[in-house]
């Protein structure tokens, strides 16, 4: 008899699983059919497979070094207009240096057209970096990010930095702001469609830095950990149509001390959205304005609420 109870217990267990695996998968097909099957998912599909094939043509000049140019003079007459028109009127924010930090297996070829509206819009020092292809360690990375910032920062003389991380390259300067100090020398971290809450796509990479990345990981559990002397601004980019962070809300960014502005957009890919021109007029206003300083002093006090350009609701609960 007892036999009998522990095959039916096994059996509603059984039965109870796939009860669940069934909704999951029902509530994943409605979010993949109202996501990427409307007009704007596949426009975004397109342009992802159109950046992605231009991509793959400017690749290998990506993976050559980009040499650091020190500043020749502060003379503006041979500035270009938008440049000399934002070091007149906000020179602080013309004159912080900017440091993009690749993906992973990219390089800094994924953000030519990035750089370039950047510097268009005035600002002076946007310099772009390369780390292993075979990096296999975030926190190892995050040191050898710490010295490509104080790099930067002897080279323009600037006290603090702006880093803009794609993908991976969002999280490696994550935890260097977040656990190394790096708050200190970095005024504000710009992530797009980094897995700041893991990705399951991870599980398909069998390796340390895939481990890492996936859901509930002892590197994320650190990174969840209080950062209450954490000052630095987070701009934070995710988008619902990305393909490699999944489920997609793990794109957001939530954590009680950190202060943190959000981009959340629907018909963007991931390899695309260093592309977007939402994403790149967001980021350098966001980058112009100083309101940020007064507010970071303000802590405690009633604050603002992020800015978010919400473009429709998902199937999957946003956080």
């Amino acid at each position: 008899m007892a036999f009998v109870h522990a095959g039916l217990d096994r059996l509603a267990t059984v039965a109870a699983a796939a009860q669940t695996t069934a909704l999951e998968l029902g509530r994943a097909g409605a979010y993949v059919a109202r996501t990427f099957c409307v007009p704007a998912g596949l426009r975004g599909l397109a342009i992802e497979w159109a950046w992605f094939a231009a991509h793959m043509v400017v690749y290998p000049a990506g993976l050559l070094r980009e040499q650091l140019v020190e500043p020749s003079g502060y003379r503006t007459d041979s500035l270009p207009p938008a440049r000399r028109s934002l070091m007149v009127t906000d020179l602080e924010a013309a004159g912080t240096p900017i440091l993009l930090v690749h993906g992973i297996m990219d390089n800094r070829s994924v953000f030519t057209l990035f750089r370039r509206s950047l510097r268009r819009r005035g600002f002076g020092a946007v310099h772009a970096v390369n780390y292993s292809l075979f990096t296999g360690d975030i926190r190892t990375a995050a040191h050898q990010l710490r010295g490509h910032v104080e790099q930067l920062r002897e080279l323009t003389g600037a006290d603090k930095v702006h880093i803009v991380g794609h993908s991976l390259g969002g999280m490696i300067a994550r935890y260097y702001v977040q656990r190394m100090g790096g708050s200190a020398a970095v005024d504000t971290l710009v992530t797009l469609g980094s897995p700041h809450r893991g990705t399951l796509t991870a599980h398909l990479m069998p390796t340390p830095l895939g481990r890492q990345l996936r859901p509930g990981s002892e590197l994320l559990e650190e990174l969840a950990r209080p950062s209450p002397g954490c000052s630095t601004r987070f701009l934070v980019v995710w988008s619902r149509l990305d393909q490699m962070v999944v489920p997609q809300r793990n794109g957001r960014l939530i954590h009680p001390d950190l202060d943190i502005e959000e981009l959340e957009l629907r018909d963007v890919g991931h390899l695309s959205m260093p592309i977007d021109t939402r994403t790149l007029h967001w980021v350098a206003d966001a980058l112009t304005r100083s309101d940020h300083r007064y507010y970071r002093e303000s802590r405690g006090q009633e604050r603002p609420s992020p800015l978010t350009d919400t473009l429709g609701e998902s199937a999957f609960p946003a956080s």
